[in-house]
């Protein structure tokens, strides 16, 4: 790579994929280059690169699985090869959980992967995974500074109320408390709202994170004080395939009555259950709008009553409600969705306009009626930036 100009490569490692995006620093901002990622690493592994208005840049795949200290690698030939005239600089991590003590992004050291380490068990699908990442890039390029960027610090700012389990205080301290996820979106939403509509800046606003993984944010003043995720990924909000909130008594019941394996119970709650569980067709919200199947209007249904019901446990936890966000892949592109969580909450004064929910524009809008009491927004999420971002900051103040 050139010297000349900076460039920050941004990293999501899961269970199956490692996604990236590759930013400029130019002026002092991050811009995106290029992104992508390798998907389907335990079975056939597929690479895809695509440049800023998603142009296919480059494609591959493997008829053997790779492991993701090859599809790091993989990523990194990828990048030095394509972006010519940029060195870089760093690499930001999505890292999910950073427990009491990260309430923001930090350079990643010895000492920063024992804090990680000890909380990877609170949520074994994710955590993992990203420390692995993180310790391979430490071993192939232990000059390279990395920045571990956290989904779950945007909620320090929550009260000691919204934290705590009616468990005895001392489980507390052994880490079982609501820590709350996808920090990383709401940050970025939150960043977005003084430009877009100031009252919900300065007010009470839901921002509702729907994707594969869904939860929603009750922020006050622009920052956290309710979020629906808990302990883990799992609670809260029906998912693709996580149930969501759940009787504490059931997993036991399964547990001594059917014999069911702890990780057998883990397997169904977090696997096999939520969308694709009530349908049995898909954990995929499109597939289910286009069944006619009576299980797919099911679970479409039961998402848009627990995503009320969330609403409304959130609105008295803010203790009112000035407007609504939806963001991620369900909350930007399904009009179904957002027409029924709309129409689920109109006693609270929420009236959206048909043809502006209709809309196929990707861009940020007002989709509330003039009349509503509420205002409803549809912004596009954009983790990436936010990891961006916090990674050159920590490089100019390191």
């Amino acid at each position: 790579m050139n010297q000349s100009l900076p460039a920050l490569l941004c990293l999501n490692a899961g269970s199956s994929s490692v996604k990236f995006s590759l930013y400029k620093v130019a002026n002092g901002s991050p811009e995106l280059l290029f992104g992508g990622q390798i998907e389907g690493l335990l079975t056939q592994p597929h690479f895809k690169a695509k440049d800023v208005q998603g142009n296919l840049l480059n494609e591959r795949q493997w008829a053997k699985p790779q492991r993701r200290a090859e599809a790091v690698e993989i990523i990194l030939d990828y990048v030095k090869a394509e972006a010519k005239g940029y060195q870089l600089k760093a690499v930001g991590h999505r890292v999910v959980l950073g427990g009491t003590e990260y309430a923001h992004s930090v350079v990643v050291d010895e000492a920063v992967l024992a804090v990680l380490d000890h909380y990877a068990p609170i949520v074994p699908s994710h955590q993992p995974a990203e420390i692995e990442a993180i310790r391979l890039l430490r071993e192939s390029h232990p000059d390279l500074m990395q920045v571990a960027c956290f989904d779950s610090a945007f909620h320090r700012t929550k009260s000691e109320l919204a934290d705590l389990y009616a468990l005895p205080l001392s489980y507390r301290d052994k880490g079982l408390r609501r820590w709350g996820f996808h920090g990383l979106s709401y940050d970025y939403i939150n960043t977005q709202l003084p430009q877009l509509d100031q009252r919900l800046a300065t007010g009470k606003t839901v921002v509702m994170h729907l994707g594969s993984g869904a939860s929603l944010c009750g922020l006050v003043n622009g920052k956290s004080a309710y979020t629906s995720m808990g302990f883990s990924p799992l609670d809260g909000l029906m998912m693709g395939t996580r149930c969501g909130s759940l009787d504490p008594m059931i997993p036991l019941y399964l547990m001594s009555q059917y014999k069911m394996a702890p990780a057998a119970v883990e397997k169904l709650l977090i696997k096999e259950s939520g969308l694709l569980g009530i349908s049995g067709i898909s954990n995929d919200m499109r597939d289910l709008e286009c069944s006619a199947a009576p299980t797919a209007q099911l679970a479409v249904d039961l998402f848009v009553y627990m995503l009320a019901q969330q609403t409304g446990t959130a609105m008295a936890s803010i203790q009112g409600l000035d407007g609504i966000v939806f963001t991620a892949g369900i909350g930007e592109h399904s009009p179904l969705i957002r027409a029924k969580t709309c129409e689920a909450l109109a006693w609270a004064g929420v009236e959206i306009d048909a043809t502006q929910n209709a809309s196929n524009n990707h861009q940020a809008r007002r989709i509330s009626t003039d009349h509503s009491r509420v205002a409803v927004w549809v912004i596009p999420t954009n983790e990436e930036i936010v990891i961006a971002r916090d990674t050159w900051q920590l490089i100019n103040s390191h």
